[in-house]
């Protein structure tokens, strides 16, 4: 397990073990460190080592409010959040379909578990923060958007070529933590319900619709 210093953790969830999720510890100056993960155990020993001040997941971490289950067909389908997306002209997966489920149900038993270790949650979403960013998403290429975030300012593992999409999204995530702690952000939906957190715009811009839906 490679060694990582405290700061804040983001995680692109898999919604399979069998999967590669990305890990990204985010320390001062945008300093990144990141690598990827499989299954549940070494996902929660790596935020274990990094003693993290939040960690942002981007996978959906509630239900819409009326359902109780994933495995019930039918409505409802969003959440106000999700609603809050559709506003802003961000695309999305609804929590309910398809592969979705899955990741759903993963993100929500690994939120429940580190709320029970007392280690802060958010729901992240790296494309939503991408489009506000006015950063490429990973569709549009892996070295682009490594580069772009270069650009931005992030150091460390994100200048590594090769570093990827799953590392790549998992930094965005970490950086929405960062954001959040510093209360810089749009946290989106209802707090009863689940929200998710998105960092503000570093300037006015109108957020880019991406040309074709996109799952997390």
């Amino acid at each position: 397990m490679p060694s990582v210093g405290r700061g804040v953790v983001g995680l692109d969830l898999a919604g399979s073990p069998r999967r590669r999720t990305g890990f990204c510890s985010l320390g001062p100056g945008l300093a990144t460190r990141t690598f990827v993960l499989g299954d549940d155990a070494s996902i929660e020993a790596a935020i274990r080592s990094a003693r993290p001040r939040v960690v942002a997941i981007d996978a959906p971490l509630s239900l819409p409010t009326g359902r109780r289950s994933l495995d019930v067909p039918g409505p409802p389908h969003l959440r106000e959040c999700d609603r809050d997306l559709r506003r802003l002209g961000i695309r999305f997966f609804p929590v309910t379909l398809g592969p979705m489920r899955m990741l759903t149900a993963r993100g929500m038993a690994l939120a429940d578990r580190l709320r029970d270790l007392r280690c802060p949650v958010i729901e992240a979403y790296p494309g939503g923060a991408q489009d506000l960013l006015g950063l490429p998403r990973k569709g549009a290429g892996v070295e682009r958007l490594r580069r772009a975030l270069v650009r931005f300012g992030f150091r460390g593992d994100v200048e590594r070529p090769g570093t990827t999409h799953d590392e790549l999204d998992a930094v965005l995530c970490a950086y929405t933590g960062r954001e959040h702690l510093a209360r810089r952000t749009l946290v989106l939906g209802d707090a009863a319900e689940g929200q998710l957190v998105l960092p503000r715009p570093r300037r006015a811009t109108r957020p880019r619709s991406p040309a074709r839906r996109t799952a997390r």
